[in-house]
């Protein structure tokens, strides 16, 4: 059963002179191998935890570091989550998180579904 369902697109040009003018904000946002790709699929990352964030609710409470956008042997995105993430999925439910990314013209976008 869908619990939720959330979705995010991102100015890559323009978070990209966020990063610029914040260099801190990549060890925010992101943790490890994350901030190893390019400024698109970086965007992409960041619209995954967005995403993941409306998927459960946008409770105020959830850390950044606590979902990591990975890829398995095929190059499929999925995420890995672990502490406010999941215990928030905990209280609704939810046992597992489909992700899909794109990017293209200058856009990054991701959906995640929150399923039970």
């Amino acid at each position: 059963m869908i619990v939720g369902v959330g979705i995010d697109v991102v100015d890559v040009a323009r978070f990209g002179e966020k990063i610029a003018r914040t260099p801190a904000l990549l060890d925010r946002l992101f943790v490890g191998e994350e901030r190893e790709v390019g400024l698109n699929s970086l965007a992409a990352r960041f619209a995954a935890k967005e995403a993941l964030a409306k998927a459960l609710g946008a409770p105020g409470n959830l850390f950044w570091h606590d979902a990591r956008v990975c890829k398995d042997d095929h190059g499929r995105p999925y995420l890995e989550v672990g502490g406010s993430i999941t215990a928030r999925a905990s209280e609704l439910g939810v046992t597992s998180f489909h992700l899909s990314l794109s990017h293209d013209a200058g856009i990054a976008s991701a959906v995640v579904i929150a399923e039970s």
